[in-house]
C-alpha cells in the first residue's frame, strides 16, 4: 500500500475524470490520499472530495501565491473537521520575485507578507495540534530560520517537495515528502541526498497533477504514478519496493494520524 500525501485532486484539471483517476490509483496500490489546502477559495471542494471517497483526506493553507486570499476564520470553519489532517501547504515561495516585482521595495514587501502568512499558518497548526505541510522554494534560508523561531511546538510536520536542502535535515519533527522529481535526469542533488535521510522520515506524494515522474514527464501526474518514485526510492536506497511501501505507509499514518 502507497499513501500519496500530496495530490492536488480538486484542481480543475480532474473535474472530467475524478473517478477514473481514484479508481486507477487504488488498482495501483495507493491507500489513501491527501489533498493540500493551497487556495483558501477551494479548501470545501476538497473537503467534498473527502467525503466523496472514503480514503481520501484534506489540508486546510494557503500558498504563498495566494496570500491575498489569506483568512485564518475562513480556514478555522474547515480544520477542525475529522477528515482534516493537517495545516498547509504553506511556506515561502521567491522563484518569481524577480518576474513578478518590478521594484526592490515591492520584492521585499513581498517577502515580508510571505513570512507573515506562514508564521500565521504554524501557530495555526500548533493550536490545533495538527502537522504543518511546508512548501520551500528558493527561500531555504528564511525557512529554516522561520521554523527554528516559531516551530518549536509543532506536532510535526513534512517539507513537501523536498529540494535536497541539507539544511532543512536540521528538524527532528519533520518528514520529507519526495515526488517525481526523484526520477528527472537533473535531479542529482536530491538522488545523493536521499541517502541521508533516515528511511523512518520519507514520504510519498506526486503533487499531482504537477511533476509527472518519468516517463510521463510533462502530462498530467495522478496519484497511481506513485509507484513509479517507489521503483526510484528503491533503486537508490536498496529497499524492496515493499519495504518502501510499508515504511512510507507508516510514515504517513504516524505524521497524519491516519487510522485503518
Amino acid at each position: 500500500m502507497i499513501i500519496d500525501t500530496h495530490c492536488h485532486l480538486d484542481d480543475k484539471q480532474f473535474d472530467a475524470d475524478l473517478d477514473d483517476v481514484i479508481k486507477r490509483a487504488r488498482c495501483s496500490g495507493v491507500g489513501n490520499i491527501i489533498i493540500p489546502g493551497a487556495d483558501i477559495n477551494d479548501v470545501k471542494k476538497a473537503r467534498n472530495i473527502a467525503y466523496a471517497y472514503d480514503d481520501v483526506f484534506f489540508a486546510v493553507g494557503v500558498h504563498p501565491y495566494n496570500l491575498s486570499d489569506w483568512d485564518e476564520d475562513r480556514l478555522l470553519e474547515f480544520a477542525d473537521d475529522p477528515k482534516c489532517v493537517a495545516v498547509g501547504e504553506c511556506g515561502l515561495d521567491y522563484f518569481r520575485l524577480k518576474e513578478d516585482f518590478q521594484s526592490d521595495e515591492e520584492r521585499i514587501a513581498e517577502k515580508e507578507m510571505q513570512k507573515k502568512v506562514f508564521i500565521s499558518q504554524i501557530r495555526l497548526a500548533t493550536k490545533l495540534k495538527k502537522p504543518l505541510i511546508v512548501h520551500a522554494r528558493d527561500a531555504n534560508q528564511d525557512v529554516y530560520d522561520i521554523l527554528k523561531e516559531h516551530g518549536k511546538d509543532l506536532v510535526g510536520g513534512v517539507f513537501h517537495c523536498f529540494n535536497a536542502s541539507e539544511l532543512l535535515l536540521d528538524f527532528e519533527k519533520f518528514y520529507y515528502g519526495i515526488g517525481g522529481v526523484l526520477t528527472f535526469k537533473n535531479a542529482k542533488n536530491l538522488v545523493e541526498i536521499l541517502p541521508k535521510i533516515p528511511i523512518s522520515k520519507l514520504l510519498v506524494e506526486t503533487d499531482a497533477p504537477y511533476l509527472a515522474p518519468t516517463p510521463n514527464r510533462g502530462k498530467r501526474n495522478e496519484p497511481s504514478y506513485t509507484t513509479l518514485v517507489v521503483d526510484k526510492m528503491s533503486e537508490i536506497l536498496g529497499f524492496s519496493v515493499s519495504e518502501i511501501e510499508s515504511i512510507t505507509t507508516k510514515n504517513a499514518k504516524e505524521l497524519f494520524k491516519i487510522k485503518e
